[in-house]
């Protein structure tokens, strides 16, 4: 069954439904917050050469990740590409050791050698952010398949982009996860480009939900900017999986604020694109939900605001801080 959600990406406020949960909606506009002040902080690291190798950076996507990974539950489990950071932080992950593995420090999440492009966290769920288009997706169907077999009744879930589901381990993991069921949320953050390349120019179908009618697999579209939305969505496809219902495939509208790395200014966007979506910006859309709504004044979420920022200076501060891992633990983690 395909759901189609026919107003992605649009202007309009936030409606999902939520209970009124206020310390649940500020934490959900604190973790968006933390991780636009984060990577912000990982561009001017990186532009002082700080940041070996290149970066993938979010700005933009906020909602999908803290929307998502709201609606998970502990045990369950998280992959997600090169553009990871904020899955990686949304599921849990520390900001100052999480920047610590992207400055290369012995106290980084995997001791300074995973960097920008393999973040992992096994303790809040996150396996593994992957620089290989597509690859982590059986991963995810694995873990999902594990958890099937152990009853745990935990759930996998796979960010991956639009580009990925022109791969052919896309079609493979979700084949594969439709035949046994698994617990398993494929989470398509469509930002409309594949690296330098619009979507339209290298993908006949333009839903990519349609895809999941060839695994007889349920699939809706949902509005990537609006935290609730995606919250909801995962929600309800987590309690599918958990009731042995098996997969779902979700496609999130959304926007990368930034070019495809460090070294892409976004010179192919059409004039006007990038201005348009900033006006969707999640953050920005989620705090006038909030003060709409009654739920925090304008001071309180200036404080929020504010206080974030700090926390994210403060951890930056400590990652900067800490030492290089020394030389007598290249061989460590290393098997032959």
């Amino acid at each position: 069954m395909i759901s189609d959600d026919e107003t992605p990406g649009g202007h309009e406020p936030v409606t999902a439904v939520l209970p009124g949960d206020r310390t649940l909606l500020l934490d959900l506009q604190r973790r968006m917050l933390e991780i636009r002040f984060f990577e912000e902080e990982v561009m001017r690291l990186f532009m002082l050469n700080l940041v070996r190798g290149s970066t993938h950076l979010y700005q933009g996507q906020e909602a999908v990740a803290v929307g998502a990974c709201s609606a998970l539950r502990e045990g369950d489990t998280m992959t997600c590409t090169y553009r990871g950071h904020g899955a990686v932080l949304a599921m849990g992950a520390p900001l100052d050791r999480t920047m610590a593995e992207i400055l290369g420090k012995a106290e980084g999440l995997c001791g300074g050698k995973g960097g920008s492009m393999h973040l992992t966290d096994l303790s809040v769920g996150a396996l593994g952010s992957f620089a290989i288009v597509g690859a982590h997706l059986p991963f995810a169907a694995g873990a999902a398949l594990s958890a099937q077999h152990l009853g745990t009744g935990a759930v996998s879930i796979a960010f991956f982009g639009d580009g990925t589901t022109n791969i052919g381990a896309f079609h493979e993991a979700l084949n594969l996860a439709a035949v046994w069921k698994l617990p398993v949320i494929f989470v398509c953050e469509n930002n409309l480009y594949g690296e330098y390349s619009p979507l339209a120019s290298t993908t006949a179908v333009e839903h990519l939900t349609d895809r999941a009618a060839s695994y007889a697999m349920t699939a809706q579209r949902v509005d990537g900017n609006d935290v609730l939305a995606v919250r909801s969505a995962v929600g309800a496809a987590a309690a599918h999986a958990r009731d042995g219902k098996g997969p779902t495939l979700l496609e999130a509208l959304t926007y990368r604020q930034k070019g495809h790395s460090r070294t892409d200014a976004g010179a192919y966007r059409p004039p006007g694109e990038l201005e348009e979506w900033l006006a969707r910006d999640p953050i920005t859309r989620f705090e006038r939900f909030l003060t709409e709504t009654g739920t925090a004044s304008d001071v309180e979420l200036a404080e929020l605001r504010e206080r974030a920022e700090a926390v994210v200076r403060e951890a930056t501060e400590r990652a900067v801080a800490w030492p290089e891992p020394g030389l007598e633990s290249r061989f460590d983690d290393v098997f032959a």
